[in-house]
Parts: structure tokens; C-alpha cells; sequence
């Protein structure tokens, strides 16, 4: 008996049941600890993609028009309903503070910036709102706080989840494309600004002038307007060949404009500014040895638009000869006593206006008085110029007839009198080919007699030549080709040189009308251009007049 008591006492035979017994709680707290963080986990995960996949939402709706922003939170709450399914707090809850109720369904904070450094630090933002539609580039979503109430955790003791929150931060990655590669200084900006948000308001100067120098070649810095153009990817190493196919071509080749920052591309010769030119109807003849026409290269199409107004005339007619270019006197200026030559700021008298022989949309007058122009600050024109002079020249009307005919006809406009350029040229083309009084709008006009007069066309002649058909009318996905995009930029604050790699940011992208196109002048330079403000680009701003403007908005996250 001793001998058994002794044994058992000395056995160690299931000796590790009482530990495993001691550390059965231990096992089952560490088991029920891993399940409910695990749950933990899955809820804060289920949070983060409802919040990323509501800012991505509501960012698609941030176009700049009205009604962005509301459409934005109305995006993000539709999408974003927080019943969680891994939380068991009892389902949908509101959200108090910035928020936007719809009903019970209130499952986020939607806050909107302006800058992507604001959206960042989550400094200056701001809620819905009319003034805030255009403004309004990147948006942030916090989803309603949710608490996972464990499942196995409070059986040993347990902790509480607390509020698990989650927010996101998006922005739209936007780029302009299939338009010419152009891009300005900022012809508003002081030479002593280092300022590089310094504002230009594109819409409030729609119809002024803008006198654009070209910078030509060389790494030398850029002022205030002065012009130039941007660097597409193209295939080519030949800027110059680049930059014609991106200025002439119907459909630019290369890659999109980036609305956020564009590099420079030098190499801005005549035949680049002779690219634009084929918007006017003017072809120059092909360079020697490359087999590319100096107008327009091989590969793509170069018509020019349906209304070619413009200073210059033909002796003859153009398929007498393919006469199309200016190099060789096939286009040119009428004789200086029949330019268009104002001395002074004032509308010419009807007796000056009749020894005009042809006369294409005029500067405004501050600007076509001489070289460089007398206008304020000498970039920016005041949107005065001599309507008087225009539509007595080309259709012989006195100032009541033609502000009456503007009024008048399809598209009429509403404001005759102060008619920007870009409405005239809009009320022709929609009124091509009738007749007001013994006027055709639209038509060739001969200057006088024989079998070789000098004759003003206003509709393309040499378009058809090149096999580029008849000149396109612009609407709805057809180009309009006397409209541009182009980049504005604070050259001074952002010291903009030619050339290089440096990206620089884009202030903002706007709208230009050419008025005329690019050649020797008495007061113009073959370099230089001058384009009408329409206006600032937005998304949709192409409408059924440009059809120029692809524009591609891809939403990403920020964080």
C-alpha cells in the first residue's frame, strides 16, 4: 500500500493537465482577442473603402459648373449608406458638425479646397455652395464614426473598440487634348511679381484684344505676353515639325496637356506661326529636302475653317496656279493706300473707310495704331475696335444697317453694338451666303476690272486645293479652326525660360479667337499672333462652337 501511495505520488503521468487547465483562460482570451481584432480590422477596412470610394465619387462632379458641389455630396451619399458589416452598433447613424442631412441616410462629412496643399493640411475648406462650384478641384469625405462591439473580448475582461473613423481625400486629374500645344504669359502680370497665384480673370476681358509677342528660340526668360508653345510628346525630334503638326493638324498628335503643368518646347520658328495660318487658308509651298509641306506635314489634314475673313487678298484666282501662300506674293496685303492704317484711337470717317480695298477682322484700336500699340499695360486691348470700318469695307453697311442685321437672322446678337469679333465671325458663318441688301455674306469681292482683278475671298479657296475640303463649320465634334486653348502661366513668379524639363503649373487654361493670321505687316511681325479672349476653359466649355476641347478627368486618391 505504502509502496502505491508512493508511486502515485512520484508518477508524473498527466502532469501537464493542470497547466493546460491554469492556461485554458489565458488561450481562450488570446482566441477571443484575435477574433474580435480581426474584426477590428475588417470594420476599419470597411470604413476606409467606403470613404475612398465616396471621395472618388463625389470628385467626378467637381466640372467648374454649377451645381458641382451639390452634386458632389448627393454623389458621396447615394454611394456611401454606412451599414456596416462589421459592427454591430446598432446600424446607420448621423453624422453632427459640416454635414449634409438626407433624412437618416447622413453617413458623411463632404469638405471642399481649392488647392491640393489646402486638401493636404485640411486647411480653407469650405461646404456647398454657388460661389464655390467653380472653385471647388479636390474634395474630402469623413464617413460616420462606427464602434465594433466585440464578440468574445468582454467574456474575459475586454477592452471597447472605440469610434473607428475613416476619411479620404480626392482630387481630378484633368488634361486637355487634341488642341494646340500654345501656352501665354500672363499678360496682367506686374514685371515685379512673385506671386504665383496672381489671378487672371479670362471671362471679365472677353472681347479685349491680346497681343501675343513670340519668344522665339533661346533659354531666355519670359515676360508678360509673350507666347509660346508647349512641348506634346511627339514622336519627332524635329521641333519644328512637332509644333506644326500640333498647331495644323485637325486632331494634334502627341500626348495631352496636363491642366495642372505643362513644359515648354522651343524651337518657334515662321513656319510654326505658317501651321495657324492654314486656319486662314494659306499654304506655303513644301520646305526643300524633307518632303514636309511648310504649311501642314505629311500625315495629317490641315483645312481651314469655313469663315477665312482676313487683311489679305489674291491677284487672279488660286487655282490658277495652286496660288496659296504669302512667301511668294500669292497672299498679300493690299496696297498701302487700301490697308486698313488708323493714325489714332478714333473710328475712321466714311471717306478714309472708302479707299480700304480689303480688311479682315481689325485690332483693337489702341493696338492697330502702331508696332507695339498704345493700349494699357500694351498687352491687353479694351475690346474697342472699328465695327464701323469692318462691316462697311466688306458688306457696305452704314452703322444702322449692320448693327440691325446683327440683331437679325439666325444667331442673332443680343448686343450688336459692342459685338466682340467672335460674334461676328459666329453670325456669318450662320448666316453664309445671305444676302442683306446687294451684300452676300461671306462672298469674294473683285477690286477693279479685267481678267486679273484683285479679289477679297472670305471662304476658302485654297482649302479644296489641298485636298483638305471646303473649310469646316464648327459645331458640335467638328473643330472650330480659328478657336484655340491656351495655357496662362505667371512667367515672372515662376521665372518660365524655353526649353528644359522644369514642368510649370498652369494658372489656367482659356479660350482665344485668332483674328488674324501671322505675316509681315506694317505694324506686325510674321512671329507674332493676335487672338480675341473668349473666355475660360471649363469642362464642356467646347460646346457646339469648338468641338476643339477633348478634355479626360481621371479621379485619384490623395490620401
Amino acid at each position: 500500500m505504502r509502496r502505491t501511495i508512493r508511486n502515485l505520488f512520484a508518477d508524473k503521468k498527466g502532469s501537464v493537465a493542470p497547466i493546460v487547465a491554469l492556461s485554458l483562460f489565458a488561450l481562450i482570451a488570446g482566441g477571443g482577442i484575435a477574433f474580435d481584432y480581426a474584426r477590428l480590422a475588417g470594420l476599419d477596412t470597411e470604413l476606409q473603402n467606403a470613404a475612398d470610394q465616396a471621395a472618388l465619387a463625389a470628385v467626378t462632379q467637381l466640372d467648374q459648373q454649377s451645381g458641382a458641389t451639390t452634386r458632389a455630396v448627393t454623389a458621396a451619399q447615394s454611394l456611401l449608406i454606412n451599414q456596416t458589416r462589421f459592427g454591430n452598433d446598432g446600424g446607420t447613424t448621423v453624422l453632427t458638425g459640416q454635414s449634409y442631412t438626407s433624412g437618416s441616410s447622413t453617413v458623411a462629412r463632404v469638405t471642399f479646397y481649392s488647392t491640393k496643399a489646402d486638401a493636404e493640411a485640411g486647411t480653407n475648406g469650405y461646404g456647398v455652395g454657388s460661389g464655390n462650384d467653380a472653385i471647388a478641384k479636390f474634395v474630402k469625405v469623413d464617413v460616420t464614426g462606427r464602434e465594433a462591439i466585440y464578440a468574445f473580448t468582454p467574456v474575459v475582461g475586454a477592452l471597447r473598440s472605440g469610434t473607428i473613423n475613416a476619411s479620404a481625400v480626392a482630387g481630378l486629374g484633368s488634361a486637355i487634348c487634341k488642341v494646340p500645344p500654345v501656352m501665354m504669359c500672363n499678360p496682367a502680370e506686374p514685371d515685379t511679381n512673385t506671386n504665383v497665384n496672381l489671378a487672371f480673370d479670362a471671362n471679365a476681358l472677353k472681347g479685349a484684344g491680346i497681343r501675343l509677342v513670340s519668344v522665339g528660340n533661346g533659354n531666355t526668360a519670359w515676360a508678360p505676353g509673350n507666347f509660346g508653345y508647349l512641348d506634346t510628346g511627339s514622336s519627332t525630334s524635329n521641333p519644328n515639325v512637332e509644333l506644326r503638326q500640333a498647331l495644323g493638324w485637325t486632331s494634334a498628335p502627341g500626348n495631352c496637356s496636363s491642366l495642372d503643368g505643362v513644359q515648354t518646347r522651343t524651337g518657334a520658328g515662321t513656319p510654326v506661326t505658317q501651321a495657324l495660318n492654314t486656319r486662314f487658308d494659306v499654304y506655303e509651298k513644301a520646305n526643300t529636302g524633307n518632303g514636309n509641306a511648310a504649311s501642314c506635314p505629311t500625315g495629317g489634314t490641315c483645312p481651314a475653317s469655313i469663315n477665312t475673313v482676313k487683311d489679305l487678298i489674291q491677284k487672279g484666282t488660286p487655282n490658277a496656279a495652286n496660288k496659296c501662300g504669302v512667301a511668294n506674293n500669292e497672299w498679300e496685303l493690299p496696297p498701302a493706300a487700301g490697308r486698313y492704317l488708323p493714325a489714332n484711337t478714333t473710328d475712321l470717317t466714311p471717306t478714309q473707310i472708302s479707299s480700304i480695298q480689303a480688311m479682315g477682322y481689325p485690332r483693337d484700336k489702341c493696338h492697330a495704331i502702331s508696332q507695339n500699340g498704345l493700349c494699357s499695360g500694351d498687352k491687353i486691348g479694351d475690346k474697342a475696335w472699328d465695327r464701323n470700318a469692318y462691316f462697311q469695307v466688306n458688306y457696305g453697311w452704314t452703322n444702322a444697317q449692320w448693327t440691325g442685321f446683327l440683331a437679325t437672322g439666325s444667331s442673332p446678337v443680343a448686343t450688336p453694338a459692342s459685338a466682340t469679333r467672335y460674334d461676328v465671325y459666329r453670325w456669318e458663318i450662320a448666316n453664309k451666303g445671305s444676302t442683306f441688301g446687294t451684300k452676300t455674306i461671306l462672298a469674294s469681292r473683285a477690286y477693279g476690272s479685267g481678267g486679273n482683278p484683285e479679289t477679297d475671298f472670305d471662304s476658302p479657296v485654297c482649302s479644296p486645293l489641298q485636298g483638305y475640303g471646303n473649310g469646316l463649320t464648327p459645331g458640335g465634334a467638328t473643330v472650330d479652326r480659328r478657336r484655340i486653348s491656351t495655357a496662362v502661366i505667371n512667367c515672372h513668379a515662376r521665372d518660365v525660360h524655353g526649353g528644359g524639363n522644369t514642368v510649370y503649373p498652369v494658372l489656367k487654361w482659356v479660350e482665344m479667337f485668332l483674328v488674324e493670321p501671322s505675316v509681315n505687316r506694317d505694324r506686325t511681325d510674321a512671329n507674332d499672333v493676335y487672338a480675341e479672349m473668349i473666355g475660360e476653359t471649363t469642362l464642356g466649355s467646347a460646346g457646339s462652337t469648338s468641338g476643339q476641347v477633348v478634355r479626360r478627368d481621371v479621379p485619384y486618391l490623395i490620401k
